[in-house]
């Protein structure tokens, strides 16, 4: 009885694990749950849930039927996107990230990753981001997949609060709190755009 029991919470918490990254690696789910790997398999068999690639996949099929246009323009790969809620995206590195005399790969590549997401996480057609407080918690070496995670965490009318978090190897590398405003009139925006513009000029002019 009580192996049942034991089997029955390692299966509440093998799902609760994918649900929250569905990327973990059989031998990651294994090592968190202090199993072994055929028993990763076996469990997983039994509660119906399919290898990583398929997940990845699916989660790939998702996001790519997204309705939002800035999930397109995510740098690395978007996963999953449910527009108002969260996102995942992966960014695999290589050797042209990195800086040029250490092999550490450039920190506004991690950024532009997690601000693209940020945005692409965002309910609106179109968006931009406000302000953005990040920290790189570790560096990052050319060869790591990154997977970013950002979650809204509040909504303001046309404005989100977006938190994101970047990991390598389940080693986190970044953190991000990103303020995203939505654009529901583009045309308005260029406009009101062009006045600033036109605004600054002229206080730049009588400064002369």
């Amino acid at each position: 009885m009580k192996k049942r029991m034991l089997k029955k919470n390692r299966h509440e918490l093998l799902l609760s694990l994918l649900e929250g990254n569905p990327l973990l690696t059989d031998e990651e789910l294994a090592n968190k749950l202090e199993v072994s790997v055929q028993t990763i398999r076996l469990d997983r068999l039994a509660l119906g849930l399919p290898e990583l690639k398929e997940r990845a996949l699916r989660l790939a099929s998702q996001a790519l039927n997204s309705p939002n246009p800035a999930s397109q323009e995510v740098v690395g790969e978007l996963l999953f996107s449910e527009p108002g809620s969260e996102a995942i995206s992966r960014l695999v590195t290589d050797e042209s990230m990195k800086l040029s005399r250490y092999n550490i790969v450039r920190g506004h590549f991690i950024f532009a990753q997690a601000n693209s997401l940020a945005v692409a996480t965002a309910e609106a057609p179109d968006a931009i981001t406000a302000s953005a407080k990040v920290d790189f918690v570790s560096p990052v070496f050319p060869g790591e997949t990154l997977i970013a995670r950002a979650r809204v965490e509040r909504k303001d009318g046309k404005k989100s609060w977006v938190k994101i978090q970047t990991k390598a190897d389940q080693r986190v590398v970044f953190r991000g709190q990103f303020l995203v405003i939505g654009l529901d009139d583009p045309e308005s925006f260029n406009q009101s755009l062009h006045k600033l513009k036109q605004q600054r000029q002229l206080s730049f002019d009588s400064t002369e």
